[in-house]
């Protein structure tokens, strides 16, 4: 006999218990009264800094600097504190257009029909597979992920010595991982000319963990047959290649949203993020349907990401109370090389400014002093000169006054950079191959 799925209809459902969701759940009861229903497939809420045991988080939202679990924590407690009904261990398997979810439960199925819905599910890094990395297939390879939560959830070891492939702000996150578990870090690759993540990062991580970086340079085979040997490194600039001798590899970065439940659902996904397409308000194409944090963009740090639900929260509560959502005269932002994506990617007229009034990007160069162009129909409609670089593997944050300019009438908005030095364009591609 087949018992019937409960069904639940609160005001606000929450696919997602990490940074993003709890911050959302939190600002939705403490400043509106309204008790949001939050859905996590994992033992416990907090996301992704539940796995990683060192400091550096709470900085912007919190405004303190503590570690992953404690920061996990202290969200949680705060949604609960404002209301939340937090379920983990509680699987959406199917998720349709007009709001409505199915949940597995360890308790059941359950139907959820929210008047709105929040996407909270954040991004994950690709695996080895994902990147087309030939050679065996032994134990003793990973992903950040898959790592933090065997040495930090699980409390079991590793291997003694690493490589890491790739140099963003998670890679360091695995070197202190690895150090924590007794492994040392022999050395860690990046494809660009200058590691992705931060000086602030990248220095410490070189002198006190001693972490050899080589920049140009990726892993082209993986050595071992049940357990890992080593792997070869090319040289991108001349074509040689070499083995390095390890036992453990932990793929870092390169990240993907968790994008299938918007998908399969059918609202629109922005080809370029591969995250749900979204105005500055953070509403995608469904009607009462919103997205906020990681889901939206590969990737950015887990306090942003918790500021983005706090600002989705107070756009979902407009929406409960007038429950107006148009799409009229919108029209696409997109990007040129070597910028990869722009988010958000849809602009409205009269539309609020997106989270802390940034227009977010990502780039594939790095190009010291950008001068960070705005045009429509060919015209150049606003530039403006940043002191910060936009550098490969963070976020190349833009003011949105850039686009105080842009008018919707004259049609789709094209960001492209070029170096203020010289004003030389770093590359452009055309708006139907941006469009993607």
């Amino acid at each position: 006999m087949t018992t019937a799925p409960q069904i639940l209809t609160p005001d606000v459902a929450i696919v997602g218990g990490g940074p993003a969701g709890l911050a959302a759940a939190t600002q939705l009861g403490e400043k509106h009264g309204i008790r949001a229903l939050v859905l996590d497939r994992e033992a416990k809420a907090g996301g992704i800094p539940r796995h990683c045991d060192h400091p550096g988080y709470g900085i912007r939202d919190l405004h303190t600097f503590i570690s992953g679990p404690t920061y996990a924590i202290r969200l949680a407690d705060a949604a609960l504190r404002a209301g939340a009904d937090i379920r983990t261990r509680a699987t959406v398997t199917q998720m349709s257009a007009d709001r409505e979810l199915q949940v597995t439960t360890p308790s059941g199925l359950l139907t959820v029909r929210p008047r709105a819905l929040i996407l909270a599910t954040g991004a994950r890094e690709r695996a080895r597979p994902a990147r087309l990395i030939p050679g065996d297939r032994p134990q003793g390879v990973y992903t950040t992920g898959q790592l933090q939560n065997i040495v930090h959830l699980q409390h079991k070891t590793v291997g003694k010595r690493a490589v890491i492939v790739g140099a963003e702000l998670v890679s360091w996150s695995a070197a202190m991982t690895l150090r924590h578990a007794g492994c040392r870090p022999v050395l860690m690759t990046s494809e660009y000319p200058s590691p992705e993540s931060y000086a602030a990062f990248t220095i410490p991580g070189r002198t006190v963990l001693r972490v050899p970086v080589q920049t140009r340079t990726r892993v082209v085979r993986v050595i071992g047959k049940r357990a890992l040997e080593g792997v070869e490194i090319e040289n991108l600039d001349d074509g040689s290649r070499r083995v390095v001798p390890c036992d453990t590899v932990v793929f870092s970065g390169d990240w993907i949203p968790d994008h299938e439940l918007p998908r399969s659902a059918g609202i629109g996904i922005d080809s370029d993020t591969r995250g749900p397409l979204v105005d500055t308000s953070l509403r995608t194409d469904a009607p009462g349907v919103f997205a906020a944090g990681n889901v939206l963009h590969p990737v950015d740090t887990a306090d942003i990401a918790a500021l983005d639900g706090s600002f989705v929260a107070d756009r979902v509560t407009d929406y409960l109370t007038t429950n107006a959502w148009t799409s009229q005269h919108q029209i696409r932002i997109r990007c040129a090389s070597p910028l990869r994506w722009v988010s958000p990617g849809v602009l409205a007229p009269g539309a609020t400014a997106p989270p802390r009034k940034r227009l977010l990007l990502w780039t594939d160069e790095l190009v010291r002093r950008p001068r960070v162009v705005v045009a429509q129909a060919g015209t150049t409609v606003a530039t403006k000169t940043l002191a910060w670089p936009a550098s490969p593997g963070r976020v190349f944050r833009v003011p949105w006054s850039i686009m105080d300019s842009v008018d919707p009438a004259n049609g789709d908005a094209m960001i492209s950079v070029e170096n203020a030095r010289t004003s030389v364009p770093m590359g452009r591609r055309s708006a139907v191959s941006a469009a993607g």
